[in-house]
């Protein structure tokens, strides 16, 4: 099967603004590509950049891949460890766009094989259930928000803080007063504390029943984990300490964390995703299945990945329903209250809107 083109489109999607530790996105910087072959299929590919967090813009992705495209072309869609190794072979980083690239492979074998991209991957679907992301805010605001995810049936919470440590736990003191007990909160700092304040805030919010914390320390303080482990009765899930495979690897040697969290914007797509689970996997290391600002197209990737890899424990799988203001797909994924389903379509199983491509301005190669 070999790829005579590529379709590239700057995907832009506005959204109600989104704020973490790092900063505040007003729309969702993606890219959406589709390769063609020389037989009945094209596969799709969707990325999310988020440069506060990966360090790639839109701008950076649409141009890597109108290079990728030049080197693909021609080349077998099929041999996709030969096609993720050509990427590779040019540039060292760039793990969100080549996560779309990786994601129309896997469309591309799945669609050859007339399955849907689970059984491809020789998953089975199972009950998943999103959590819901609240951005930071004051006290109140977030309460509200909570409060009204409760009201919708919501059981889980994903709390954004890693500001000043009084300050985030003045916010989550407030929300679990004002949702009780029972529903799961976990936190994601976003890279937001030291080592200190991450000690204090963690140990402070130890009676609050915090599931699991993200990510509590910028990188470079990797090596101060495994002390903060020591030191915190709350589980550690590492996400940007952790974008790959070998990375896995070093924090699970090194006591570093107690989860890990998948994004594709990070591992560079599906490809590498399998191999962090499997580190994982084999080291008792349980994962969570986590996106960017991404449509349903790359959510139905996730959540195909999430059927296929058991060891995967905790969903975060909420970015269209955090303030899109449109819903640029058709096909896909699709939510009953905050559980996931998606038809057995061959491949994702979701594409682009056309009517909405021909507003999105687009490069062919």
């Amino acid at each position: 099967m070999k790829i005579t083109h590529i379709d590239i489109y700057r995907f832009s999607i506005p959204m109600e603004p989104f704020v973490i530790a790092t900063g505040t996105m007003d729309y969702a910087q993606n890219v959406f590509i589709r390769v063609h072959t020389d037989s009945q299929h094209y596969g799709v590919g969707e990325c999310s950049a988020f440069p506060m967090i990966v360090g790639e813009t839109q701008e950076t992705c649409l141009a890597m891949a109108k290079d990728f495209a030049k080197i693909w072309k021609g080349k077998d869609a099929l041999d996709i460890p030969a096609r993720i190794q050509d990427l590779h072979n040019y540039t060292a980083h760039n793990s969100t766009i080549k996560s779309a690239f990786d994601m129309a492979l896997y469309d591309l074998a799945a669609k050859n094989q007339n399955l849907p991209l689970y059984k491809y991957l020789g998953g089975k679907k199972r009950s998943i259930e999103t959590d819901m992301t609240i951005g930071i805010g004051t006290p109140e605001e977030m309460v509200q928000s909570a409060l009204t995810y409760q009201k919708q049936g919501a059981s889980i919470l994903k709390i954004k803080l890693g500001k000043k440590p009084e300050a985030d736990l003045e916010r989550i003191r407030a929300i679990r007063m004002a949702i009780g007990k029972e529903m799961i909160i976990r936190i994601d700092a976003n890279q937001g504390w030291n080592y200190e304040e991450a000690k204090y805030c963690l140990n402070e919010m130890e009676p609050l029943k915090i599931e699991f914390c993200e990510q509590p320390m910028r990188t470079w303080y990797d090596d101060l984990l495994p002390e903060l482990l020591n030191n915190t009765g709350i589980k550690i899930m590492a996400d940007e300490s952790c974008y790959n495979h070998h990375d896995a690897r070093k924090l699970i040697n090194s006591n570093a964390c107690d989860l890990i969290n998948i994004k594709f914007a990070k591992s560079g797509g599906i490809n590498e995703g399998l191999k962090i689970h499997e580190t994982a996997k084999n080291a008792g290391i349980a994962c969570m299945i986590g996106s960017m600002l991404e449509s349903r197209i790359a959510l139905s990737a996730n959540l195909h990945f999430a059927y296929a890899c058991p060891n995967i424990k905790y969903f975060d799988l909420d970015t269209c329903l955090l303030g899109h203001l449109i819903d640029p797909v058709t096909g896909g994924v699709t939510y009953e209250g905050y559980f996931l389903d998606i038809p057995d379509t061959p491949g994702i199983g979701a594409d682009a809107d056309d009517n909405f491509l021909k507003t999105c301005e687009m490069w062919q190669v």
